[in-house]
């Protein structure tokens, strides 16, 4: 240190180390001289244009990371090895790029994708059963000018609630036992249907009068037998197959008089092949392995659906005994009701996830049953004025219907049972007894207090979002 340093380009200093910081002109490809070491500053110098780029470019990726560490696995599984982030990036290693990367995106949490409706319903399988609901009276209008007056109507009435009834509870107890297996329920429909068929023709034969009414009574009840196992057995296709030849007969009656042969044995004929079908059906469930051994569910828990099916028929008969049409707008409306449910129960998940609070869910839930039920109530206004049916006792008795059917589809039994029987007990009495007030106005009045009851019920339980986990 005792003469002077020369400070001059060329000088001794090129054989010392020297440190320097990479400034623009070295980034941007001004080459090092061979004795100099070059320290790049992460997020300095040309390499940032590349991080800005790769955190552009994978932005969607890194915005809902709560944690660099979650970007660093990010940028490891797209293959970037630490030579690649010092030479392109100018970081160190994985974990200081991943850092940078992190700060330079904003946070954003998108809502998770919606997941597919559970209770979307099958359309073509609602309008389908609807049809099948309909298309057996066809029927009465093909064969119904042979079948004697004297007591062939109370005759066949009586069968025909006896076998709702049966068919309601049966078909309940077949759908518990179908959670158990396919073999399962078909051991119930077999000990049962046939069981409901013979009753219900014990209890509207005597009443007939004639063999040809008896004959009417008997297909009847083995028809809508063969009916239930079909429909629970979901053989909707096959039931239709089997009343091909009666729909065909119905509907060439409008242009062409098929003769009383023909009037009495295409309805037979699509009488024998429901049952053919049935029995078909019956016998491929007993191919289905046989499940473990679980509880039989009682008999008890079946017996309200079956108290429900007499007392819509009972409701049914009465309104149609002034308007027969009503039979027939209700009957069909049936598909429409089905569908209505299941797109009940859809709505009331998405308002679940919708809604934070008790009270705004039971807002949203009454906001779903207004909605269901003037769409199903809606088309059926015209429909009444169409075929000239009192419109307002058709809307209350198909929305205390509706709203019964929306219970038991959450298991409530007992409260619709007993309303509608109530409500039908009300009424029948009033036709029976020939009250002032008459029957005309008794249904209407029954089946109001039966809705109004429902609806309010229907409100409390299913408005809690409990009832919809």
């Amino acid at each position: 240190m005792s003469g002077p340093m020369a400070l001059e380009p060329g000088g001794a200093e090129q054989d010392t180390l020297a440190l320097r910081l990479a400034d623009e002109r070295t980034l941007a490809g001004r080459p090092a001289d061979q004795h100099t070491l070059t320290l790049v500053r992460p997020g300095h110098g040309a390499r940032r244009d590349a991080v800005d780029a790769l955190a552009a470019e994978l932005a969607d990726r890194i915005a809902p990371a709560v944690h660099p560490y979650e970007v660093a696995a990010l940028l490891e599984s797209e293959g970037l090895t630490g030579g690649a982030i010092r030479e392109r990036y100018g970081h160190s290693d994985l974990f200081s790029l991943a850092a940078a990367l992190y700060e330079r995106v904003p946070r954003t949490f998108p809502d998770p994708p919606r997941p597919a409706d559970p209770w979307r319903p099958d359309h073509v399988r609602c309008a389908l059963r609807g049809a099948l609901f309909a298309l057996p009276g066809l029927a009465y209008a093909l064969a119904g000018r042979l079948l004697p007056q004297d007591g062939v109507v109370r005759a066949l009435v009586v069968a025909g609630l006896l076998s709702w009834a049966w068919n309601q509870a049966l078909g309940h107890r077949a759908y518990l036992r179908l959670a158990t297996g396919r073999r399962e329920a078909g051991r119930t429909l077999l000990k049962g249907a046939p069981l409901g068929a013979l009753a219900a023709t014990a209890a509207g034969v005597p009443l007939a009068g004639s063999g040809t009414a008896a004959l009417a009574v008997t297909a009847q009840s083995g028809y809508l037998a063969a009916a239930g196992v079909l429909l629970v057995l979901g053989r909707e296709r096959l039931l239709l197959l089997a009343l091909a030849p009666l729909t065909a007969g119905a509907a060439t009656l409008p242009w062409w008089e098929p003769g009383s042969m023909l009037r009495a044995g295409l309805p037979l004929l699509s009488c024998l092949g429901a049952l053919a079908a049935a029995g078909w059906a019956l016998r491929g469930t007993r191919t289905v392995p046989q499940a473990s051994a679980g509880a039989r569910p009682r008999l008890i828990r079946s017996l309200p659906y079956g108290l429900f099916g007499l007392a819509a028929g009972a409701l049914v008969f009465l309104a149609g005994h002034h308007h027969p049409w009503a039979v027939v707008v209700l009957t069909l409306s049936m598909g429409p009701a089905e569908w209505l449910l299941f797109r009940y129960r859809g709505l009331s998940v998405a308002a679940l996830r919708a809604t934070g609070t008790p009270a705004g869910f039971r807002l949203r839930s009454a906001a779903v049953l207004a909605g269901c039920l003037l769409a199903y109530l809606g088309p059926l206004v015209p429909a009444a004025l169409l075929v000239d049916a009192e419109p307002v006792t058709l809307l209350l008795l198909a929305t205390a219907l509706w709203t019964s059917l929306l219970l038991q589809a959450f298991g409530v039994a007992w409260p619709p049972a007993a309303l509608c029987l109530a409500a039908a007990g009300g009424a029948g009495a009033v036709a029976l007894a020939g009250l002032p007030p008459g029957a005309a106005t008794a249904l209407p009045l029954c089946c109001g207090a039966a809705a109004l009851c429902l609806t309010v019920y229907v409100l409390r339980l299913l408005g809690r979002p409990a009832a919809h986990a």
